[in-house]
């Protein structure tokens, strides 16, 4: 029996062999008029006021495409050479559009059980949001099976990322600008791609206040920004890619490599895969740990106010934004001091700031079962450099917060309270930009080591900013080792490769660079503001950080142009940029007489 079906599916291949090209084609160009057409009518819906004809245009349109999507996918396993390996392939697919043919057919045959009828009774009123929702489903899922196509773009691996931040800032850019994002239904193109870049920089800057000029939905956008932006959509694609089971290519492999900086082009996968499930793990313990650290004092509307604030603070935090729901920023927090609040926070931005690689190897299950079994097997170097120079930061900064502002802006608090909002002060400065404190108060040598903390920032491969502890901790490193007279860089016993240690040189070279030429610009543009402030604030968003004495608001349109530039450029990497702008040498395998040249 199994034979005979066997022929006969031979025979059905051979006989559309001719004709599956082009049935592809067209579904592919179909399948994108009918996307965009969606999408067009979703952004319309929630972007603009709502009315009866635009939720029935909506609805309509969502339904025709849902059973395009259905018959669709019937064409596509009649097509497929090995239709049950296709089942197999997209089974979730499969399962909702089967759900959603079921319901289309007999819409009241779920009712006869209560549990079911009474889920239908309350959301009964958000049906269309529910079909939009499917909608994105299948869209994702539909990205995840032509993702692979990315890896036939011939662009290198720093254009990808820049690209992929380009786009997300200037759709974000665009989302916000639609009126039923904000209170006041309008917002400057130039303000909108700087809180777009803010938010998916993960800086925190703002021209604007957060809690009165965004409604909901424009602060769900924002959200939405630092989440993309946080973990990188690039990583998001190729998620998608590992999902549906399929590689996607050496080349595209390559190019996730160089970006997350892994040893093998196996390690990709499996990276990629710890990166989502780190994110959501901790973003939604944390989204729990606030909702029930939330005291009295902070006044909140409703439950769903209070639900909305706490994942967004969860998700600000882990991705080191610093963006705040309220209008100065945690300043009101620190004066109520909720201690668990502030620790949760503080949690959140560490966590975030040590790097998805950090992560897995503290925490990654092989890896443990690994160390249990093989008693010889260390932590990586990296992450032993990430987390000594982590805790040698915070704890000077602790230190140093609390015994120059305790009679400054720790004024007035108890010692528990005080240390707390020192230790608190300490974390969000290298990277996550959140202040319990007023910033602009601070004395002037607080906010020149708030500089050397910002400029060093988070961990490589983290959501945070900054150089990056490793590189610094590997420049100083070097030097050291050539006063000593040392031929080789090392740490814990193990010997750094000098095109290493030229990167990390590279890095910090460019940084200072661009800082410099930034703050001279900034002068230029703002001449009537103090030079200390303008240097805070362009380290600030070159290392992605969002602190501010308070000058964003009042900057010029020159002047937020430069920070724009500086949060993107500090974002992708000031390396990525070098690597675009430079030209690759045809050949490095010479080398010319040697000299010697005078220095110091």
């Amino acid at each position: 029996m199994a034979n005979k079906l066997f022929k006969i599916r031979e025979k059905i291949n051979l006989y559309i062999f001719d004709s599956k090209t082009n049935i592809l084609k067209t579904l592919s160009f179909i399948t994108l008029i009918i996307t965009v057409f969606v999408l067009a009518g979703t952004i319309h819906y929630y972007g603009f006021p709502q009315t009866e004809t635009t939720y029935k245009y909506n609805y309509l349109i969502i339904r025709i495409s849902l059973v395009y999507f259905l018959i669709r996918y019937l064409i596509l396993l009649f097509y497929d050479f090995h239709p049950l390996e296709f089942i197999r392939r997209r089974w979730f697919e499969g399962i909702i559009l089967f759900l959603f043919f079921f319901d289309a057919l007999f819409p009241r045959a779920f009712e006869s059980v209560f549990i079911i009828s009474s889920i239908k009774e309350i959301i009964k009123s958000h049906t269309l949001l529910i079909f939009q929702f499917y909608f994105l489903i299948i869209v994702l899922l539909e990205i995840s099976h032509t993702a692979s196509h990315l890896a036939r773009l011939k662009i290198g691996p720093a254009a990808l990322l820049t690209l992929s931040f380009v786009t997300l800032i200037f759709s974000g850019a665009g989302l916000l600008m639609l009126p039923e994002m904000t209170t006041g239904h309008h917002f400057r193109f130039l303000d909108a791609v700087f809180t777009a870049t803010s938010a998916s920089c993960v800086t925190g800057l703002t021209v604007v206040n957060t809690a009165t000029f965004f409604t909901l939905k424009g602060k769900v956008i924002i959200m939405l920004l630092i989440q993309f932006g946080g973990i990188n959509i690039l990583s998001f694609a190729a998620f998608f890619v590992t999902l549906s089971r399929r590689t996607g290519g050496l080349k595209y492999q390559s190019i996730i490599k160089d970006l997350l900086s892994v040893e093998q082009l196996s390690d990709t996968r499996k990276i990629l895969r710890s990166i989502i499930k780190w994110s959501i793990l901790i973003e939604l313990a944390g989204s729990i740990l606030l909702f029930f650290s939330w005291e009295d004092v902070i006044p909140f509307k409703n439950e769903e106010g209070k639900i909305f604030s706490s994942v967004f603070h969860a998700i600000s935090a882990f991705n080191n934004a610093g963006f705040s729901l309220f209008s100065d920023n945690l300043y009101e927090v620190g004066k109520h001091n909720l201690i668990s609040f502030q620790f949760i926070i503080s949690l959140l931005v560490i966590t975030g700031g040590l790097g998805f690689f950090v992560l897995q190897d503290l925490f990654g299950i092989s890896n443990i079962r690994q160390r249990f079994n093989f008693r010889w097997k260390s932590y990586h170097v990296s992450t032993k450099i990430t987390l000594r120079m982590s805790g040698i930061l915070l704890l000077a900064g602790t230190i140093l917060f609390f015994i120059l502002e305790y009679n400054n802006t720790l004024a007035g608090k108890n010692f528990i309270s005080a240390v707390v909002a020192s230790f608190f002060q300490s974390v969000t400065t290298r990277t996550a930009g959140f202040n319990t404190v007023d910033i602009a108060s601070l004395s002037k040598p607080v906010l020149f080591f708030f500089l050397i903390l910002m400029f060093i920032g988070a961990g490589s491969g983290s959501t945070g900013g900054g150089i990056k502890v490793s590189t610094f901790a590997l420049t100083l490193r070097s030097a050291i080792a050539t006063i000593r007279g040392k031929e080789h860089v090392d740490f814990f016993k193990k010997n750094i490769p000098y095109d290493i240690v030229n990167k990390a040189y590279t890095i910090l070279i460019y940084a200072l660079s661009v800082i410099g030429l930034s703050t001279f610009a900034l002068t230029i543009s703002e001449p009537d503001t103090g030079f200390m402030k303008l240097v805070f604030e362009e380290v600030s968003a070159f290392a992605t950080v969002g602190l501010s004495t308070g000058i964003t608001p009042s900057l010029s349109n020159a002047g937020r142009i430069i920070i724009i530039l500086s949060m993107f450029v500090g974002r992708i990497g000031i390396l990525s940029i070098a690597m675009i702008l430079s030209r690759r040498v045809i050949s490095s395998k010479y080398q010319y007489a040697k000299s010697t040249i005078m220095v110091g």
